[in-house]
């Protein structure tokens, strides 16, 4: 079978369970979980099916509870980790002790800091933020794989190129268009992440995240954040369905944050 034929790959877990994927349509659509939120497409959509199914191969999987973390900053970087289910975000401390979210990893994403055939410290933490299944993949296997399969080390380079644009956009954000921008760009991100449109254009974002949440993700506090959305709110920008944000008239936030239309790959949480 040749790899660019879209096939099914199957995760037989260490807790008995059968989790089966049809690649052609998951690693590129989207994902609708059970509770009724969307999820876009996983950051291995740079994979193929055969080359993802070889990550498969040398993983080794764990059950782990909401509230731990996987790994913290300055831990060793050992091991990659795909994450079959569940939800992890990944954090960086600032120097007043807050914990700023960079990601929201989802069901079938790849991450964690592994520079193979050197040996490096984690730069984030990991923590678990829904109960999750992670699957750990060992920086020796890893190494093993990007040594006899040509392909699966060329879409690993992908990948790795991936993560880099992604943390470059998030600290442009951050940086350089204030915290109205960075709101206004999170916003946007968490539209291509959990948004589903409704008939009337609007768009509905199928995560719940309290101000809380939202300020650390652009590191500022609950209040300023409850602010600048009851400012959108006011401008008819955004408005609020049952607890979840609904985004109204996207093309103004994108003019507030210098919106550049980067590709859904990249311009997600």
């Amino acid at each position: 079978m040749g790899e660019n034929v879209p096939i099914g790959v199957t995760f037989i877990t260490s807790l008995g369970r059968i989790l089966s994927y049809d690649v052609g349509k998951v690693f590129t659509g989207g994902l609708s979980l059970a509770n009724g939120q969307h999820v876009g497409t996983p950051n291995t959509a740079c994979f193929s099916a055969v080359q993802l199914s070889r990550l498969k191969n040398v993983m080794q999987e764990c059950k782990l509870s909401a509230g731990s973390f996987i790994y913290r900053e300055g831990d060793p970087a050992d091991k990659l980790y795909f994450l079959v289910h569940g939800s992890v975000r990944i954090t960086k401390a600032t120097d007043d002790g807050r914990q700023l979210t960079i990601y929201l990893h989802q069901q079938g994403d790849l991450f964690g800091q592994v520079d193979p055939f050197h040996e490096s410290a984690h730069s984030f933490g990991a923590e678990v933020i829904e109960d999750a299944v992670v699957g750990m993949i060992p920086r020796k296997a890893l190494e093993a794989q990007l040594s006899q399969h040509g392909e699966f080390a060329v879409e690993f380079m992908k990948w790795m190129g991936l993560m880099h644009r992604m943390t470059q956009t998030r600290m442009r954000d951050l940086i350089l268009f204030g915290k109205t921008g960075a709101l206004c760009s999170l916003l946007i991100r968490l539209v291509n992440t959990y948004g589903v449109e409704s008939s009337e254009g609007h768009i509905k974002i199928t995560r719940k995240l309290t101000n809380t949440e939202l300020g650390d993700m652009i590191g500022t506090t609950r209040e300023s954040v409850n602010r600048m959305l009851s400012d959108l709110k006011k401008d008819q920008i955004i408005s609020n369905d049952k607890g979840y944000l609904v985004i109204e008239n996207l093309e103004y936030l994108r003019s507030l944050c210098f919106c550049e239309k980067c590709p859904k790959e990249i311009c997600r949480v």
